[in-house]
């Protein structure tokens, strides 16, 4: 007799509806899963197994075979362990053929039979009602997530006994225990922090609002304890809202990575991510030995990525920073596949002048050497610093307020209204086009729409060799955004003067 009921497995964010099969066969007794398992999904077995036991239901003293098509695709993790169990049920009559109907089964069993939570909830349940299928059964513990999936009608269990009772099998026995919740997290989100706490620091702030309204990257320099982090961390909140879509594809992101609020819903706001310097190239853009997870940069989606004191970081996770600042996702090659992660970031970078960090004004602080300063800050490399936009120094705060008056500037809300508005002109010039910030506009875009006499200067710095190709169009964007905050239709001479002075670091 075969049995057959639905789950789904992800690669990367892709969400894969599959069929489970079982067939019980009058042999010596065994348990087979075949269909690409991994070595997680193999053990499932013995955890089918114990929780049908649990269940107070007889194993089926016969060969059981357990087919998962389509049989090439690579299949790795514990969710489909709930589908396994439903499916060897059927085949051995302890359920209607009937019973589960068009369901698509989520979850890991415990010995005990309780249904456990999985990571990766939200893309799954969007996969299955995408693919037409709106019944979906879910670990109690990943029903909230599950319940943000719009069109899906979600049903939330604590064990398999009590699933099984829901299909009409009367000789199951619910476990005594407690159902298995996800345990609480700390959501990937910028702490509640104010653009207004931070003192001077003018034309910091005022590039920091220039990177917010076009959504270009930005490289801070200057010495410690000049508020450079303080400004990172207060760019999330100028940023707009992230769109729908944005707010999906970050949020299943968060699920997979298992750093998911889910009390709080869709996650709305930018992420903010501050790896230290010492991660490794895996954990910043995501890996693992078969089919590799996201990383930080992923997990920063529709947010902001920070690497404070750059230079020290390796560089092989520098350079694996390119790819994503220019097509806006990662994607990593195993041996068993290759998986896509959305990575459409803001990438801050912050750095000190030299190793001491003292190198400012005349530099009679700095013990730092000639050669040694060049070093530090060649660890940023050239391909690297030509994809970020601005490029600002930070210098301390006596230097930067001249009468030495205490200096607030605005409050986030206040320069968030203002980036609104810049990106909402942003967003009517490029409707139609697919690209919703300046920073994502295509320089042939850019260069057709642009008056001649304002890509004067950009051209003329282009033949005396100040920028590359790549920069002269990068600072085209810059000049747009300009724009835009000064509430104009297009950019002039003097905005894309002012966007090479901030390519070059002398904003």
């Amino acid at each position: 007799m075969i049995g057959r009921t639905r789950s789904v497995v992800l690669v990367g964010l892709a969400g894969h509806l599959i069929e489970v099969e079982a067939h019980v066969a009058a042999s010596l007794p065994a348990f087979t899963i075949v269909g690409l398992p991994d070595a997680a999904l193999g053990e499932a077995r013995d955890r089918v197994r114990a929780a049908t036991s649990s269940s107070g239901l007889r194993w089926p003293a016969r060969r059981v075979t357990v087919n998962l098509t389509p049989a090439s695709l690579p299949k790795s993790g514990s969710v489909t362990d709930l589908a396994i169990a439903i499916a060897a049920l059927v085949a051995s009559g302890h359920l209607a053929s009937a019973a589960p109907g068009s369901a698509v089964h989520l979850g890991e069993l415990g010995l005990d039979g309780r249904v456990r939570p999985v990571r990766g909830i939200l893309p799954m349940v969007a996969a299955a009602v995408e693919a037409g299928a709106t019944r979906v059964v879910v670990p109690i513990g990943n029903l909230e997530e599950a319940r943000l999936v719009d069109g899906a009608e979600v049903l939330g269990i604590a064990s398999l006994a009590e699933l099984l009772a829901a299909y009409g099998n009367v000789e199951a026995v619910p476990s005594a225990t407690e159902p298995v919740r996800e345990p609480p997290v700390e959501a990937a989100r910028a702490r509640s922090v104010d653009l207004s706490e931070v003192q001077g620091q003018a034309d910091a702030r005022w590039a920091l609002e220039v990177a917010a309204a076009g959504g270009h990257h930005l490289l801070m320099t200057g010495p410690p304890g000049t508020g450079k982090t303080m400004l990172a961390e207060r760019l999330p909140g100028i940023l707009p809202d992230l769109p729908a879509r944005d707010a999906v594809a970050a949020t299943s992101v968060h699920s997979l990575a298992g750093t998911l609020d889910t009390a709080a819903g869709l996650i709305r706001r930018p992420p903010f991510e501050a790896p230290h310097h010492s991660a490794s190239a895996a954990a910043i853009v995501g890996g693992g030995a078969r089919l590799a997870r996201p990383g930080a940069i992923s997990r920063a989606h529709g947010g902001v990525l920070f690497l404070d004191e750059a230079p020290e970081f390796s560089a092989r996770v520098l350079q694996t920073l390119r790819q994503p600042l220019e097509s806006g996702e990662i994607v990593l090659h195993r041996a068993h596949g290759a998986v896509r992660y959305p990575a459409r970031f803001q990438l801050v970078l912050a750095a000190n002048p030299c190793p001491c960090g003292r190198f400012h004004g005349n530099g009679a602080g700095c013990t730092c050497t000639p050669l040694e300063r060049r070093r530090y800050l060649s660890r940023l490399s050239g391909p690297l610093l030509d994809r970020v936009d601005l490029q600002v120094s930070v210098l301390p705060v006596r230097l930067g307020l001249g009468d030495g008056a205490a200096d607030t500037g605005d409050a986030s809300a206040d320069v968030a209204t203002r980036v609104a508005a810049a990106r909402k002109r942003a967003s009517a010039r490029l409707a139609g086009s697919g690209w919703r910030t300046n920073a994502e506009a295509s320089g042939a875009w850019l260069r057709a729409r642009t008056a001649a006499s304002a890509c004067a200067p950009v051209w003329r710095a282009l033949d005396r060799g100040l920028v590359s190709a790549r920069g002269a169009d990068r600072a085209l964007r810059v000049a747009w955004t300009l724009a835009d905050l000064d509430g104009i239709d297009a950019p002039d001479q003097t905005h894309a003067e002012q966007a090479l002075l901030l390519r070059r670091g002398e904003g």
